[in-house]
């Protein structure tokens, strides 16, 4: 009996095989927590990071509102980030999370903050 977190690693699986990231358009992937969501662009053909983001950030967990406002100002200040390093486009990676909720609040602040996926 596969439990939640075993079906969800199997639908980020089967989302990995599909997608992946480079220098120019890099993988954005969502990681959601109880408490905070955390957002990172991936350059996968070099294994590294390219910019990240989360609601742990300071000036984030200052703010008063909800997880999903705060999930909407992390997709907006990782798109500062992009933007600072010159990207435009992404990948994005839901990381086998339903596309709804923060993950759906932090693509959405990331494509208000100009990134397009």
């Amino acid at each position: 009996m596969s439990t939640r977190t075993d079906r969800r690693q199997n639908i980020r699986f089967r989302i990995r095989k599909k997608i992946s990231g480079t220098a120019q358009k890099p993988r954005l992937a969502v990681y959601r927590s109880n408490g905070d969501i955390y957002v990172q662009l991936i350059d996968d053909t070099n294994g590294t990071t390219l910019a990240s983001a989360s609601s742990r950030q300071k000036d984030i967990a200052a703010q008063q509102g909800t997880k999903s406002e705060k999930s909407k100002l992390v997709g907006a200040a990782l798109a500062v980030k992009a933007a600072a390093l010159g990207i435009t486009t992404c990948v994005f990676d839901r990381s086998g999370y339903l596309y709804h909720g923060r993950v759906k609040a932090a693509a959405d602040g990331a494509r208000e903050g100009g990134l397009q996926f």
